[in-house]
This record gives structure tokens, sequence and C-alpha cells, in this order.
């Protein structure tokens, strides 16, 4: 069974790494790596930026690269001329820490709706270990001209 493309048009990596200019992925050093049929990859260091006081990766910089990537994801689902997805809801299972290297999310869909998404997010380390669990909630909203 052959199976369909969630996103509204083509996309490329230098298209959502730009997203990344000016804010707070490109200071984590966030980058898109990987454009599926239905689902995206990004990664980000551990380091002095994204780690926590004991030296592990900091659960939250865990749950912003998930809400990053969910509503990136979001964006491409939907008319990006007219409407975007904003974050509403986001948890994360931290499973395992990772204290050096890059972490990979990969992101895919749950539901995507008219009004509402929601995407999952398994975060690995660099043996592929998964870290952290996410869900992200978007409420797709008009955008404002």
């Amino acid at each position: 069974m052959e199976q369909k493309q969630i996103w509204y048009r083509d996309y490329t990596l230098e298209e959502l790494n730009r997203m990344m200019e000016n804010t707070v992925g490109q200071e984590l050093d966030i980058r898109f790596e990987e454009i599926g049929f239905n689902f995206l990859v990004a990664s980000m260091p551990v380091n002095h930026k994204t780690i926590q006081p004991f030296g592990l990766l900091h659960g939250g910089c865990s749950a912003l690269l998930s809400e990053t990537l969910g509503s990136v994801g979001s964006l491409m689902a939907v008319n990006d001329n007219l409407f975007m997805g904003v974050g509403i809801e986001v948890n994360a299972n931290h499973l395992k820490s990772a204290t050096s290297g890059r972490v990979k999310g990969v992101c895919t869909p749950i539901k995507i709706g008219g009004k509402i998404h929601v995407w999952e997010t398994k975060i690995v380390d660099n043996l592929n270990e998964l870290i952290c669990i996410s869900r992200l909630t978007t409420a797709i909203i008009s955008k404002r001209k």
C-alpha cells in the first residue's frame, strides 16, 4: 500500500533550517536533517547550552526540540500562506539521560485535523537509544496580516 505524503507542499531542508534563524532553535543549534512523507527529523547538541547543572541534557531542551519539530510539522501540513500551528500542550517522558554528542528527534503525526494536530516525537541518543518520548498538541490558527 502506497503511503500518502502529509505535507501541503514540498519543502526543502534549507527552507526548514532557515526558519531557525534568529530563534532559540538557532541558539541551540537545532538542525533539520530529513523530511519524510509523514515525518520530520531534527537534531540538537548536548553541550553547555543544553545541559542542566548535573551535566545531563536538560528535559526542557528535549521538550523544546519536540515542540520545534511538531510546530514546523503543523506549518508544513497546512497552507502556510494562511495558517500556522501553535503549541497548546507539550509533555515529555525522560527515559534515559544523554551527556554528549547530538540527540535526534523523529516526529510523526498522531492526528492531523482541521483545527488541532497532535504529534509524537521520539528522541534518541548517539547509540540510537530512546531517551525521551514527547507529545505536542498544536492549534491551527490564521496567520495575522
